[in-house]
């Protein structure tokens, strides 16, 4: 019988799903949603050092016809002084946590990953990739002397792991980020955020949203999340939680063969009328196709797409 279990930056998982950062995760409630979930692991948002307020409206567009949406919200999240009771949450439901960390300076990062490992998270991800608040995260990664210093530096202050999360950047190679963050000992890498976009409204000859800093995720980013994964694991070998864009367990699937060793969702938890049912049904399909591929578990067909 083929095992679901797998494991990613030293984290034993029971199996490969997990929400992605931006799908709750703000408040005890969220997490204890989240936890019903039969979700692997839970991801905070992401959380910076002083709360973050969502922009005015309108700050989203949902795109029904394609399964996506284009947002602005701006990284709102309670600060880091409710990490605690976030981690104390997602713990007393026996699930891991994974919180996500946000922040425009080296010492923003460093405070806030402090604050997580000391609440007893299992480990922190590092929005480096965040296309809808300027000056944090694609800002900073697109400089790749600024994202060496900041992986750098947190991983040698904390004990727990630390994961790195990348998007398409116009302005650097995904691979030179990807190698950088490896190299300063990022312990796994999660690709890929939204896509930094822009939508304009020709009537009014304005931008749609209340910014023009906007992410495009969910189903139309799929491929190209998918070929992240592909070539950083190509490249390097290395450990990764591919998201973007998926609906259906033959993406789950796909992702794992391009070398992931878990998912994340968001999108397409955020649309889901039964998000367990729908869990739960990715997770018997997934486990039939390894059985009928004869993988005897999910690590066993982690990048075997490269040795064909």
């Amino acid at each position: 019988m083929s095992n679901l279990a797998t494991t990613v930056c030293g984290l034993r998982l029971r199996h490969p799903i997990m929400n992605g950062s931006g799908l709750l995760g703000s408040t005890r409630e969220e997490m204890r949603i989240l936890s019903s979930w039969n979700l692997a692991a839970v991801v905070t948002k992401t959380i910076t050092q002083r709360p973050r307020a969502m922009r005015k409206p309108p700050n989203i567009i949902y795109l029904s016809d394609v399964n996506a949406l284009v947002n602005s919200l701006g990284l709102p999240n309670p600060g880091a002084s409710g990490v605690f009771e976030l981690v104390e949450e997602a713990k007393s439901c026996g699930i891991p946590v994974i919180v996500s960390v946000g922040g425009n300076s080296l010492e923003e990062y460093l405070k806030v990953s402090s604050i997580a490992e000391e609440a007893g998270a299992d480990a922190v991800e590092l929005n480096l990739s965040c296309p809808t608040a300027k000056g944090y995260g694609l800002d900073l990664a697109s400089e790749y002397h600024a994202l060496g210093s900041i992986v750098s530096n947190v991983v040698g202050l904390l004990k727990i792991p630390v994961i790195v999360k990348l998007g398409v950047s116009f302005r650097q190679s995904l691979i030179s980020l990807a190698g950088k963050a490896l190299e300063e000992g990022a312990r796994a890498i999660t690709l890929i955020n939204s896509i930094k976009v822009v939508s304009i409204d020709p009537e009014k000859i304005s931008y749609s949203l209340s910014s023009s800093d906007m992410g495009y995720s969910g189903a139309p980013i799929y491929y190209i999340g998918l070929r992240a994964v592909y070539e950083v694991y190509r490249e390097f070998g290395a450990e990764i939680i591919g998201c973007g864009g998926i609906r259906r367990w033959t993406d789950v699937a796909s992702y794992i063969l391009a070398g992931a060793r878990s998912v994340q969702i968001v999108t397409s938890l955020m649309r889901a009328r039964k998000p367990r049912e729908y869990v739960e049904e990715l997770l018997d399909k997934l486990k039939d196709w390894l059985e009928a591929k004869r993988f005897s578990s999910i690590e066993a067909a982690v990048g075997y797409i490269h040795k064909i």
